[in-house]
């Protein structure tokens, strides 16, 4: 399968297909005769694990892991799932402070809808007034 075919149907760019060669997530494929790339059809396969592994947070280096630990046995599972609840606590922390974003923010719009003499913007105080200097 050559470079466009693999990356329209993977859905993925054709220098994302390189870019992963080049960080050892794909094998650098034979060539044609013509100097064309020919990417054998678990190829295919391979970058749907990785996009899903990204859709589910994974980092590159994180995949790269899984991709060798996608090979093993039950010792492969106990590391994969380590990786697995790493990442769930990673996003749990980053949903926390989302919430807490999405919070200060409501805050701030609930004001807007105050009259004018009885709001106070936080944001566009903190904004205006500039730290004073140090000596």
């Amino acid at each position: 399968m050559r470079t466009s075919e693999l990356a329209g149907q993977a859905g993925v760019n054709t220098e994302t297909l390189r870019y992963y060669e080049r960080r050892g997530l794909l094998t650098e494929p034979p060539r044609t005769p013509g100097g064309y790339r020919d990417y054998p059809a678990a190829t295919l396969e391979r970058l749907r694990f990785i996009k899903r592994a990204q859709e589910l947070g994974f980092t590159l280096d994180e995949v790269e892991e899984l991709l060798h630990l996608d090979t093993g046995g039950p010792d492969s599972c106990d590391a994969a799932r380590a990786l697995a609840e790493h990442r769930r606590a990673d996003l749990e922390r980053r949903i926390r402070d989302l919430q807490r974003m999405h919070d200060s923010l409501t805050d701030l719009v609930a004001t807007c809808e105050l009259p004018r003499a009885d709001r106070s913007c936080a944001l566009l105080e903190a904004i205006d007034h500039r730290p004073k200097a140090t000596r």
